[in-house]
């Protein structure tokens, strides 16, 4: 058994989720985590939102309220939908807690202490019209370097090149379009180029990356500088240190915060066990693996300004010790909808709770395992996901099910016997036990795509196996109840495949063969109160331990098999329209 920490991407508290987001860091971490836990690892999995930053501060300001209360309503919005996506966190927290706000100021004490966080003077970006600071995020230009329009004032995603905002050519606000003014201020900066040999040391032993990651991760070594890791802001974190945890104005930088989250949350998890030491066995041990899922967006915090953070930490370590450094950053693509990229202030969006209510979580689930930005930019469009969930959840899955089911409960009322197997029983058997191995190899290594397309290929080996041996012809009984017997293991075999994406559709799967009991853990949103005296606030968490194991297991003949219901909805191709007519 090995200890797996998966760290998923903090969203961001200042609106709504949509799909483009849970396809990135949502589904495939929880893929990836109960198929772990399938495995028999004992897997921590953990995020929150994320409620710090310039970008509260303005959705607050449009909206008329205070900071504190956007964070709380969206905290709860996005709560409730990863909750109804069946994201099973075993802690899904916020940045906003006081635990939070103390293991962030401890890592940067101890990185300040070992002489990585240094002062300097830089020119700030200010809003003309508020007075406000623009963080580097919110400033768009021309590169200097490639040209590209639209590069941010932290990075050029064209050429990938780091850089500051007062370099850009044309600089505007991303808020209101205003041209910023730069204005000197003092702020505490991450060393980057004093940890750039033991970055790129620690970058060259990662060589199982996705290719597109590495890549992005030692490209950013040619242009290493220190990055100002403070704010001209009033909502954040404190800093820290004398003379400057008094003053109103300066709070830790949103990225240097929201990726201690990883391990703030695994102490909360800890400390609400009554185990408070209990993280280190996937923080602190050698040997535990943690895996971390975001957009490519986000390639440059977590493969670079997370790691220098913890090698900064470990060179003398805090009141946590050495901390483990990720073993892979899994970053996925982005997903454009209709061609076109998301917005939600050009209504090119489609909220995750608007997709639940209309057509469950599964179907959006399958959709984003097997046609996702997994290893490059994919387009979703309707038209694709209506075909995907008529033709594949519905037509194969759905209906190897179905009539499965159905004739075991009109013929038997129970699963038979299997008696006198033949050669093609034999190796459609074989096969769908030998399919635990190619699927599990491939979540191992988070090929989505790969995965669900070999389980779904058992599902269909299963259909043609029925219809060559067609049951509803066989006048010998004994023979009709081998093939239905072979067909229900097929269909249990299938399940557990199936399981990590469809985990919704799983449990009811599991009931039509008479199944009892839990068969897919799902998550569970709980109201805490804050551990150290803050507000309370809703939690997704759960008890993931009745994991069915990732193996074949015989179905057991006499199991009672009622007649079953639809697994699966078949959707109209009238969605398609009534779905585009919402986007204009």
């Amino acid at each position: 058994m090995t200890h797996v920490l998966a760290a998923v991407a903090w969203p961001y508290a200042n609106g709504p989720r949509h799909i483009g987001h849970v396809s990135g860091f949502g589904v495939p971490s929880d893929v990836f985590s109960r198929y772990q836990r399938m495995a028999g690892h004992d897997v921590l999995m953990v995020s929150g939102t994320d409620e710090h930053g310039t970008p509260i501060l303005v959705q607050a300001e449009r909206e008329g309220v205070s900071p504190k209360e956007l964070a709380d309503r969206y905290n709860r919005v996005i709560v409730e939908d990863l909750h109804g996506l069946g994201l099973s966190y075993d802690l899904f927290t916020r940045t906003t807690t006081r635990n939070h706000h103390a293991v962030a100021q401890e890592l940067f004490r101890t990185i300040h202490r070992n002489g990585y966080l240094v002062t300097k003077t830089a020119m700030g970006a200010i809003s003309p019209s508020t007075g406000r600071t623009l963080p580097d995020r919110y400033i768009e230009g021309s590169c200097p370097i490639c040209g590209y329009d639209g590069a941010r004032g932290d990075q050029c995603d064209n050429c990938g090149n780091q850089l500051d905002a007062i370099e850009l050519r044309n600089p505007r606000s991303r808020i209101n379009g205003e041209t910023p003014v730069f204005v000197e201020t003092e702020h505490f900066f991450l060393d980057l180029p004093a940890l750039a040999d033991k970055l790129g040391g620690w970058l060259q032993t990662r060589t199982d990356w996705r290719p597109n990651v590495l890549k992005f991760a030692t490209n950013l070594l040619d242009d290493v500088r220190p990055r100002a890791m403070t704010r001209d802001i009033d909502w954040g974190i404190p800093v820290p240190l004398p003379g400057w945890e008094e003053n109103p104005n300066k709070r830790l930088y949103v990225w240097f915060d929201a990726v201690i989250g990883y391990l703030s949350a695994s102490i909360e998890w800890a400390r609400r066990t009554g185990d408070d030491d209990a993280w280190r066995a996937w923080w602190c041990d050698p040997s535990a693996q943690s895996f971390y899922f975001m957009g490519k967006d986000n390639i440059t915090f977590h493969a670079q300004i997370w790691p220098a953070e913890l090698l900064a930490y470990n060179e003398k370590p805090g009141r946590y010790g050495v901390l483990n450094l990720p073993t892979e950053v899994v970053s996925s693509e982005f997903l454009t909808m209709e061609g076109k990229k998301f917005s939600s202030s050009r209504q090119v969006v489609i909220y995750v709770r608007d997709v639940l209510e209309r057509y469950g979580p599964d179907a959006l689930r399958y959709f984003i395992s097997v046609a996702g930005p997994e290893a490059h930019d994919t387009d979703f469009t309707w038209s694709e996901f209506v075909r995907r969930n008529n033709d594949e959840l519905v037509g194969t899955w759905g209906n190897l099910v179905n009539r499965t089911a159905s004739m075991i409960a009109k013929n038997f009322g129970a699963i038979p016997e299997q008696v006198a197997l033949t050669d093609a029983d034999h190796a459609v058997l074989a096969a769908g036990r030998q399919a635990f191995a190619t699927v599990g190899e491939h979540l191992q290594r988070q090929r989505l795509r790969q995965a669900i397309t070999e389980a779904m290929r058992v599902a269909g080996d299963a259909n043609q196996y029925l219809s060559q041996q067609a049951p509803w012809k066989e006048s010998d009984p004994e023979r009709k109840g081998t093939i239905l017997s072979v067909a229900a293991q097929l269909v249990a075999d299938s399940n557990r495949l199936l399981a990590p994406f469809l985990p919704h559709s799983a449990q009811r799967v599991h009931e039509a063969l008479g199944g009892t009991g839990t068969f897919a853990p799902g998550p569970e949103i709980r109201e805490v109160a804050d551990l150290d005296g803050g507000p309370g606030y809703p939690v997704i968490t759960g008890d993931y331990s009745a994991q069915p194991g990732w193996a074949s297991r015989p179905v057991v003949p006499g199991t009672k098999v009622p007649p079953p219901s639809p697994i699966f909805t078949k959707l109209a191709p009238s969605v398609v329209d009534e779905e585009l007519a919402r986007l204009v």
